[in-house]
């Protein structure tokens, strides 16, 4: 019995042991996660961020470079500072800052004291070069390499945008898979815009590393490395020197001011004023200056151009006078008295009566108020209030063509559409049928419920350049380099407006007037055919706001521009000035003694501070 029991019991041993050597064979031979573990803690894996691509202007001019940075990386396990105060000296922080980063390290969620973090971020390569004598008597510090943007011509900052740290809002709406917490990523402009171009394709790098996390080179001699592949360089379409030129211009000012081709719909200069610096928001103090110019009473970085939705004012009649002839109410020789008085509407002193073309070189508010009367009232019979909403309903359509009261497809991020307004927005203020052409007589002039952004007034400017249609405004020419160079194919189709052809020569006629012998006569550049439309948009808050809107030449037009300058008064002051101080610039690149002199003028006025309580 007892042997039977000692039997059973070294049986048992045995068993036993079996089980724990075939356990052994399978954890060290057959699975090998156990191994895997044990190289994750002997390598660790080194991002490699690829060069963001670069931006240049139409004349290959750089407008964005990359300056290489670095993050200093810290693996909260492996963690030793000798001396805190010399650390922090080395990298210009205080220990109490330094203390506050390991906080907020450790209350990071999902933190981990094995996984990499960043402690110090964007250090130039001269500041890290002076910590390294201090590095080297501390453990689990690593440099992890990457580039910021760098600005050589502190212009165009509003177009260009900027780059930043990713959200979490950002990450989680991401389904790449691309993005990590940390990385940079285009936030505005064209930065945004075309992120998928410019990011490149990010690279890894795995080094061997020993208990005390030492690097003891590269792991498995680089087998599975990846290198990173740079972004897409952006060709755009604006031209430094115009771009230059306007900011220097809008100086002191606040409004926008934007230059386009209208034979390609490529945007020549886009100026938001006051800008900033585009180099504040890179690097290290990023946040600190990013706050700076968020409580900027001046909002430097609202983007006017795309953003400021203003009452258009006189420019709107050009929009009038075609849409009243294609309604069949207007032609060429249709003539109208200022009569202020009858109508009950304010003008300025001027030749009356007028034909159509006068009435654009003049820009007798009587006569476009006769005009749309005449468009609500057009075929009355016997119920005013149903035929003005079926006549105002056409008008809008028509006036929809010209891109009003929607976002034109720009390639930049949040573009307002402006406003145009609906049957159903009537009826909701004033009840449907119960409101005809007296009510909302305030659009006669572009005034009212109307509104705009400055590109979309760009726009109006280059569909009578070329007399019905335009190409969606856009920043970039091509991406890529030679034989992969590509255009993106919606920025190449042309939009028609639904106004016949034959009613825009009448009325281009009547904006060459408007600078040859009209509003704007004073500022006329000699040997420059120009054809443009003043405007002076009502403002309750303080002085109006000057408007001008122009393309030339006339007959071969290169360039289209609007200038919307905040509480300068009269369009043809200050306005008209500043646009056809930017056609010379464009197309001669000369000036003559009289434009010199308007140049220094227009630089004099500071409308900032004439107007400062408005803006505290």
């Amino acid at each position: 019995m007892r042997e039977e029991r000692k039997l059973v019991v070294q049986l048992i041993f045995i068993l036993v042991g079996f089980i724990f050597i075939v356990r052994l064979f399978f954890l060290q031979v057959v699975d090998d996660k156990y191994k895997e573990e044990a190289e994750k803690n002997a390598t660790r894996k080194i991002i490699k961020y690829p060069f963001r691509g670069l931006l240049y202007d139409r004349h290959e001019n750089l407008l964005v470079i990359n300056q290489e940075v670095i993050d200093l990386m810290v693996v909260m396990k492996e963690m030793k500072v000798p001396d805190t105060a010399r650390f922090c000296q080395a990298f210009k922080i205080t220990v109490d800052e330094f203390k506050d980063i390991i906080k907020k390290i450790k209350q990071e969620k999902g933190y981990n004291r094995n996984r990499p973090v960043p402690i110090i971020k964007q250090l130039s390569i001269e500041d890290y070069g002076k910590g390294l004598d201090v590095l080297a008597d501390c453990r689990g510090f690593y440099q992890q390499e990457r580039t910021i943007r760098s600005y050589p011509h502190e212009s165009a900052a509003n177009a260009l945008g900027y780059i930043g740290e990713i959200s979490k809002t950002q990450l989680e709406r991401s389904t790449e898979g691309y993005y990590e917490q940390g990385d940079l990523v285009g936030i505005s402009g064209l930065e945004s815009s075309y992120e998928k171009y410019l990011r490149g394709r990010k690279g890894v790098k795995y080094i061997m590393k020993d208990v005390h996390g030492v690097v003891k080179g590269s792991y498995k001699n680089g087998e599975q490395d990846i290198s990173s592949e740079p972004g897409e360089n952006l060709y755009c379409t604006l031209d430094l020197d115009l771009q230059k030129f306007g900011e220097e211009m809008m100086s002191n000012k606040i409004g926008s001011i934007v230059a386009i081709e209208p034979k390609s719909g490529e945007i020549l200069a886009f100026i938001s004023a006051p800008s900033y610096n585009p180099n504040y928001l890179t690097g290290r103090y990023f946040s600190k200056n990013y706050d700076s110019l968020q409580k900027n009473p001046m909002k430097p970085l609202f983007n006017r151009p795309l953003m400021a939705m203003y009452p258009p004012g006189s420019i709107f009649k050009l929009a009038q006078a075609l849409v009243g002839q294609q309604m069949g109410v207007l032609r060429p020789s249709t003539i109208y008295p200022c009569n202020q008085q009858a109508v009950g509407v304010k003008c300025h002193p001027h030749p009356s009566p007028n034909d159509l073309k006068g009435a654009i070189q003049w820009s007798c508010n009587p006569y476009f108020f006769t005009v749309f009367k005449t468009i609500i009232h057009k075929n009355r019979h016997t119920d005013k209030y149903r035929e003005s909403e079926w006549n105002f309903e056409d008008w809008r359509k028509h006036m929809a063509t010209f891109g009003f009261g929607q976002k034109l497809k720009v390639d930049m991020p949040n573009m307002k559409g402006g406003f145009l307004p609906t049957n159903a927005y009537y009826d909701k203020i004033y009840g449907h049928l119960a409101w005809k052409h007296s009510t909302i007589r305030s659009l006669d002039i572009g005034q009212g419920e109307l509104l705009v952004v400055p590109i979309q007034m760009a726009n109006l400017a280059c569909i009578m350049a070329n007399k019905g249609y335009y190409y969606t405004p856009h920043f970039v020419k091509k991406i890529g380099e030679g034989k992969n160079a590509r255009i993106l194919k919606e920025y190449t189709e042309k939009h028609y407006t639904s106004i016949d052809t034959s009613y825009y020569p009448v009325v281009v006629e009547g904006m060459y007037q408007v600078v040859e012998h009209g509003t704007a006569y004073f500022t006329k550049i000699k040997g420059i055919e120009i054809c443009g439309k003043t405007g002076t948009a009502q403002n309750p808050h303080g002085d109006d706001h000057a408007v001008f809107i122009c393309f030339a030449p006339k007959n071969d037009p290169k360039i289209a521009i609007a200038v919307y300058v905040e509480n300068a008064g009269f369009g043809a002051v200050t306005a008209a000035p500043i646009a056809n101080l930017m056609i010379e610039k464009y197309l001669t690149d000369t000036s003559t003694a009289m434009s010199r002199w308007v140049h220094s003028e227009i630089l004099k006025k500071d409308l900032i501070t004439k107007n400062k309580k408005l803006y505290e």
